[in-house]
């Protein structure tokens, strides 16, 4: 997540039509190392920001595949300035491993008058500084499948062979409607544009819900990357999507279903554990004033039901399948309870 909207500063957001950037920098960080970027513990470091659904992809993989000792996380500070994501909530300003105060300036070793924003994920190269990769698409895909011999023992299986087609369809209609639908009918210029990807968002999220109904997880009987992708969205889309963004024909908690579904994977290790509702809340709001001129944020929705009963499980399926759950959250990474259920 950077500049969503295309137009430089905070104040910039909902006053151009939202087009998201492709990740300029795509590298892959692989178990071979052809791009020059090989697997390696210590060697690079992820930066995320709590708040963006983007990042968050990461970190419920790097929690899951249990990657924590062999990547390490640098947090922004979930409300930016005008030079995007800084370092804020590190003693003096600066990140401990890194030493940077900004993000950009690691993309400025990489690469001087870059094309595009400053987003997160980004994953960089801790010995020179540099980054090696924004690419959020990629990233966890490859935590996934070229990290593997770094990863925890039961580490489950979030992209199997055998289902990665269907993996991939389901993926692209949530993506195009859901994941990216959200920001194109929240960052609407005109009344057309949101009611095009506004209908959109709620087509999807209805089509899904007959095939959630019957099924515990989208693809097979286990957690998969579809699942990590379609979560990230879901678990902000009543605290900000549904009044921020303007998706409001209905909130999550009104579908039965997809509400199950989100409560399920929220009370999962490695998902919910990653989140924090103060951050998404204060990033959207604070951000946004382009939307938000007041910066005010809201002081709802109750987020006393994320733990209630979801009842999933007698759907059947193996959360990690072969595998077991992650273990407890580091220490210094556990999410701070304000804003949490």
């Amino acid at each position: 997540m950077s500049g969503d909207g295309g137009t430089p500063g905070n104040s910039g957001y909902g006053r151009k039509s939202f087009k998201r950037s492709r990740s300029h920098f795509a590298d892959r960080i692989t178990a071979d190392g052809r791009d020059g970027w090989p697997v390696a513990p210590g060697r690079y470091r992820l930066v995320v920001s709590r708040a963006c659904p983007w990042a968050s992809r990461a970190l419920v993989s790097r929690r899951l595949l249990g990657l924590e000792d062999a990547l390490s996380l640098a947090v922004a500070d979930p409300v930016q300035d005008d030079r995007s994501w800084r370092f804020t909530l590190d003693p003096d300003g600066r990140d401990p491993v890194l030493g940077i105060r900004y993000l950009s300036e690691a993309y400025d070793r990489r690469e001087t008058g870059y094309p595009g924003g400053v987003s997160v994920p980004a994953i960089v190269d801790v010995t020179s500084g540099e980054l090696v990769t924004n690419d959020y698409q990629q990233i966890t895909l490859d935590l996934a499948t070229e990290w593997t011999s770094l990863h925890r023992p039961g580490a489950p299986d979030l992209y199997p062979v055998a289902l990665r087609d269907e993996i991939d369809e389901v993926m692209a209609g949530v993506y195009e409607d859901v994941n990216n639908g959200v920001y194109r009918a929240g960052f609407a210029t005109g009344q057309e544009e949101y009611e095009a990807a506004c209908a959109g968002v709620f087509r999807r999220l209805e089509q899904l819900t007959p095939r959630l109904e019957r099924q515990r997880y989208l693809v097979g009987d286990t957690i998969t990357e579809a699942d990590i992708r379609l979560f990230t969205t879901l678990v902000r889309f009543d605290a900000v999507y549904h009044g921020h963004f303007k998706c409001n024909r209905w909130k999550l908690t009104e579908n039965p279903v997809l509400w199950g579904y989100v409560r399920d994977l929220f009370q999962t290790p490695g998902f919910g554990d990653t989140v924090d509702f103060d951050h998404i809340k204060r990033h959207y709001y604070q951000v946004h004033t382009g939307i938000n001129p007041t910066a005010i944020v809201p002081m709802g929705p109750d987020l006393s039901g994320w733990l209630t009963p979801h009842h999933r499980q007698e759907l059947g399926g193996r959360p990690f399948g072969e595998g077991t759950p992650p273990g407890p959250v580091p220490a210094g990474e556990a999410v701070l309870v304000r804003g949490r259920p």
